[in-house]
């Protein structure tokens, strides 16, 4: 069996990291198993769907390296690609529905149905359709229909069976079909809403595995009943657990901003986000940063959790942390971009890529260094003012001298003032980095000391050394 998985979105907004990390877990399992990817747009609710979120979702899956292998701007046997585009594949199979008495026109208005369901509540029932038009005469139908009233259509559930299938991650799962309403297959205005299309789509276009949020395992039972009705394919189904916050509940905007376009402006790296999707609710047998392809070699269905995915922050900082110090010279140049990038002088800009890769995690970082190396002035907090004073002014003196006579090789710098200060450690190094960058953490002093030069080096220690005299720097 060919493995064909799909991403369905709705183009109705930005897709974020719970519709990501479906794609990307579809896409790895496809690539793993030498199978297919799809990208299928379900834009059939012309009301919220908007052209430019298609645009940015299709930039957003190219820039984290999800590539499919059919879908838009991509050729394959099964399209069009584009729901809005297959209404005449629906008609046909409405009309094998409704040959099949399967199907029934529904004339309730939606304030019946809410009256309806808000009886069902009051009395502690779980609110579905009531069956009221499923008893109307052919007669009643069609003064209904030459009175001008425009039904929608739905399934007819049969009753007293029982709806299981084997879930790829939660396992075995049951429904009785007394507990599903009949469902809503066309719309009065003849669109077809998810359940129906989705489920249509994916029997047309040879889809093996369905992997999707747990947020769709009430659709399941009713897409299985519907296919089995048109004596179509079912897939294997997989319902991924919901991806929480750190108060348990499901990961919205009141937790941060969590869609790629964001994501993507805040300076994440593509890299940084899919191997931490990979291993939100999968035991990834890694720990190592991979590109898509060797990721897709460690990913399998059986290490997917059931249970909720806790989002972490400083786990996707960790792996940003990994995918900046994995960039060359000429990639971490380009991310940081022109507003950084004209700021550092064009013959040191390789020596300042490679001193301050280690200790940025977004290119706003870069703007402080860039500033420290190549402004005249900074500032220096209490905690750093602190230090310099109580290094006092003999240090000073010391370290002026030493790079007085011995330039830019540090190593010798630091024994000359070791011996002559007796000092070791972070006495000895500490005062010295804050009089060079105002910082207590930074690049080593060799890296510092070279792109300063010895100019400069000479004008800040003896900024330090009025500070300490009671001057201002």
């Amino acid at each position: 069996m060919t493995i064909r998985t799909r991403f369905s979105p709705s183009p109705t907004g930005n897709i974020h990291l719970g519709n990501v990390r479906a794609a990307l877990y579809s896409a790895l399992f496809a690539a793993k198993n030498q199978g297919v990817f799809i990208l299928r747009i379900e834009d059939t609710d012309a009301v919220r769907s908007e052209e430019r979120y298609v645009d940015s979702m299709i930039l957003d899956l190219h820039w984290l390296g999800i590539e499919w292998q059919e879908g838009p701007h991509v050729d394959g046997n099964y399209g069009p690609y584009w729901q809005s585009q297959r209404q005449a594949i629906y008609e046909r199979y409405y009309q094998k529905l409704e040959d099949a008495k399967l199907i029934y026109p529904c004339f309730c208005s939606d304030q019946e149905l809410n009256l309806s369901r808000k009886l069902q509540l009051s009395r502690g029932q779980a609110p579905r359709y009531a069956r009221t038009c499923r008893a109307l005469s052919q007669e009643e139908i069609n003064s209904r229909l030459t009175a001008g009233q425009k039904p929608a259509w739905r399934f007819a559930v049969p009753a007293n069976q029982s709806i299981e299938f084997m879930d790829t991650i939660k396992g075995l799962q049951s429904f009785q079909s007394d507990d599903i309403g009949d469902f809503i297959v066309r719309r009065a205005d003849g669109t077809p809403p998810f359940l129906f299309c989705n489920a249509i789509d994916d029997a047309e276009m040879k889809i093996s595995h369905v992997l999707r949020g747990e947020d769709h395992l009430a659709n399941t039972p009713r897409q299985i009943m519907l296919l089995q009705a048109l004596q179509l394919t079912v897939p294997h189904y997989g319902h991924l657990s919901l991806i929480v916050g750190d108060d348990g509940t499901p990961l919205s905007k009141r937790h941060g901003s969590f869609s790629v376009e964001e994501l993507r402006k805040e300076g994440y790296l593509p890299i940084a986000l899919i191997n931490y999707l990979s291993r939100l609710g999968h035991s990834c047998d890694t720990q190592d940063l991979l590109a898509f392809n060797a990721l897709s070699q460690h990913f399998y269905l059986e290490k997917l959790s059931r249970s909720p995915a806790r989002f972490d922050r400083n786990q996707l900082l960790f792996w940003q942390k990994l995918a900046v110090q994995a960039l060359d010279v000429k990639d971490f140049w380009r991310w940081l971009g022109e507003s950084i990038q004209v700021q550092i002088p064009e013959e040191k800009q390789d020596e300042f890529a490679h001193s301050v890769k280690a200790n940025i995690v977004f290119p706003h970082d870069a703007s402080l260094w860039a500033n420290i190396f190549f402004h005249p002035n900074f500032s220096l907090d209490e905690a750093a003012l602190k230090i310099i004073h109580e290094a006092g002014e003999q240090f000073f003196v010391e370290a002026e001298l030493a790079f007085d006579q011995y330039g830019l090789d540090v190593a010798q710098v630091l024994a000359e003032m070791k011996q002559t200060l007796n000092l070791s450690g972070k006495k000895l190094f500490m005062p010295l980095r804050i009089a060079l960058t105002g910082q207590t953490h930074g690049p080593e002093l060799v890296q510092i000391t070279a792109l300063l030069g010895q100019e400069k080096i000479k004008h800040r220690l003896g900024a330090a050394l009025k500070l300490v005299n009671g001057g201002s720097a």
